[in-house]
């Protein structure tokens, strides 16, 4: 097993449900439920974890299986060395499915940081996937759409800086946390408010944000989104955390780009759609707008069908 620097965030104790699978020699937490396929997989986006989905996981277990996991490194997974290749994280889940006993094809679900994995995982094992959900994902032609001060680096980095934990920043978010985990059960809600507050786990985010450069060049190399249904989906909201980091007269370009960036990418396949939710955030689309991101699941399903 890789021995981690300080570049990871685990939760030692037992996962409140689901369990712990070996894969390449370590332990990674999985939460199956449902029946029938094709099975919807979801990503998590950078320091988030996959019972972060269990609202829309519960709800997709009522019409096909549905799983949702963490990568090694974060949540209720083993500690791994970060930041990781895509190639790596790829593997990683493709070897977690199989041993889980979740049979292909696949519809990927990727969230922000999930969704650069989802469409890597199509580009090596097309066969396998028959569709793509992506919730406001990253994606390599970020700059092209965006003004200057809100273009990232085009090179791997140093993690993506994050402001000061005061405690009223700390106090605003554990009120955010649990006014968005309101729905999740109160044992795993606690959990998750307490995991996000930790600095270590913005950390791990901020470090694999700043992977993403070398992420997009393995997408450049890696080909065309085979053809599959794929929808896109993305808020016209502002984040709450983005408020910290961008000064006010930038919110605005930063969602006409967005709106242009998942419109092309939407356009770049046969089958692909872009759907816009209203005043939906980065981080709490799936939250903000349940029902339509089970309606999105729902009609990729009958397409596929």
């Amino acid at each position: 097993m890789q021995h981690p620097d300080n570049h990871t965030t685990t939760i030692t104790d037992a996962p409140p449900v689901g369990r712990r699978v070996e894969v390449g020699g370590r332990r990674l937490f999985v939460h199956q439920s449902g029946t029938g396929g094709p099975a919807v997989v979801f990503l998590p986006g950078a320091s988030a974890v996959g019972l972060d989905y269990l609202n829309v996981h519960d709800r997709a277990s009522q019409f096909t299986t549905s799983v949702l996991y963490d990568r090694s490194g974060t949540g209720w997974s083993d500690p791994a060395a970060l930041p990781r290749t895509g190639d790596e994280a790829v593997d990683e889940l493709r070897g977690l499915l199989r041993a889980a006993g979740v049979p292909a094809p696949y519809v990927l679900v990727g969230h922000s940081f999930g969704g650069v994995l989802a469409r890597r995982f199509a580009q090596r094992f097309p066969a396998e996937i028959a569709g793509l959900l992506l919730l406001e994902p990253a994606h390599e032609d970020w700059n092209a759409f965006m003004p200057e001060p809100l273009r990232l680096p085009e090179r791997p980095g140093e993690p993506v800086p994050l402001p000061e934990l005061t405690e009223q920043l700390v106090r605003e978010f554990r009120e955010l946390l649990t006014r968005m985990f309101a729905p999740w059960p109160q044992d795993i809600r606690e959990m998750l408010v307490e995991h996000h507050l930790n600095p270590a786990t913005l950390h791990v985010g901020a470090v694999e944000g700043g992977s993403l450069p070398a992420l997009y060049d393995e997408l450049r190399r890696g080909g065309a989104t085979p053809d599959v249904p794929l929808i896109v989906c993305s808020g016209t909201g502002i984040d709450p955390g983005q408020r910290h980091f961008l000064p006010e007269e930038l919110l605005r370009p930063l969602n006409e780009g967005k709106l242009a960036l998942y419109t092309a990418l939407a356009d770049s396949v046969p089958r692909g759609e872009h759907r816009v939710f209203e005043d939906g955030s980065h981080s709490w689309l799936h939250v903000e707008y349940e029902d339509e991101v089970i309606q999105a699941l729902r009609d990729l399903l009958h397409r596929t069908r």
